[in-house]
């Protein structure tokens, strides 16, 4: 892959660090487009497990993958035309896209979807293999990491501000699996790309790293003209 010709921006980083969000701030304050490839396999899984396809099954979830009616609207994520933006967001379809993205023919499958995200101004791209698999060649690599006691934490406030029952030893025990299970996979391992920028969120606030990953887009991205 030749270096892209328009600007890329990707946020690596295990599940509950905040990925998503600083996206969405990054873009808002770009005006970029973004990618949350972890969208991507949340839906996957979900389709599988309504098919009831077993999430080890890798030849049928690769051709379920391969004609995935999925599209984002809005800041939607539609499946088959339905709002499933809530319905992936639980821990059970964390657990499951990690573990449909553990089979290497399934990733192969959506990697030139992804890909295709790429347009200008530029992207802001979010997921666990951006930097290192998706847009290697990306001109900013940002990892974002947090301790895993730290990470339930913040999950466990989200889930009770939205009136869900929680148990916050079996968040910690479910991240440090899932954490496991990503960066111990034969392919496209969680892991930050040699060039990557690592930030630990674990003492910062949302301000906080919102304001030392934009001080690495103005050294990468001098031009970027930020909104205010």
């Amino acid at each position: 892959m030749n270096m892209p010709a328009i600007s890329i921006l990707t946020i690596d980083g295990p599940s509950g660090t905040g990925k998503g969000t600083l996206m969405q701030l990054l873009a808002e304050q770009l005006g970029w487009h973004t990618l949350d490839s972890g969208a991507l396999y949340r839906v996957l899984g979900l389709a599988a497990t309504r098919q009831g396809l077993e999430l080890d099954a890798a030849e049928a979830l690769t051709l379920l993958a391969a004609a995935l009616p999925l599209a984002f609207n809005a800041g939607r994520v539609l499946l088959s035309d339905e709002d499933v933006s809530d319905a992936i967001r639980t821990e059970e379809a964390g657990m499951a896209a990690s573990r449909v993205a553990a089979h290497p023919c399934v990733r192969s499958a959506l990697l030139d979807w992804q890909r295709q995200f790429a347009r200008a101004p530029g992207l802001v791209a979010d997921g666990r293999d951006m930097g290192t698999v998706v847009f290697p060649h990306a001109q900013l690599k940002i990892f974002l990491d947090a301790s895993p006691e730290i990470r339930a934490e913040r999950r466990y406030k989200q889930l009770k501000e939205k009136g869900l029952n929680a148990n916050l030893p079996q968040l910690i025990a479910d991240i440090r699996e899932r954490d496991a299970r990503d960066r111990s996979r034969p392919v496209a391992p969680l892991c930050p790309a040699d060039d990557a920028v690592c930030v630990d969120s674990t003492q910062m606030s949302r301000a906080e790293v919102l304001d030392c990953v934009l001080e690495e887009v103005r050294r990468v991205f001098p031009h970027a003209v930020a909104r205010s």
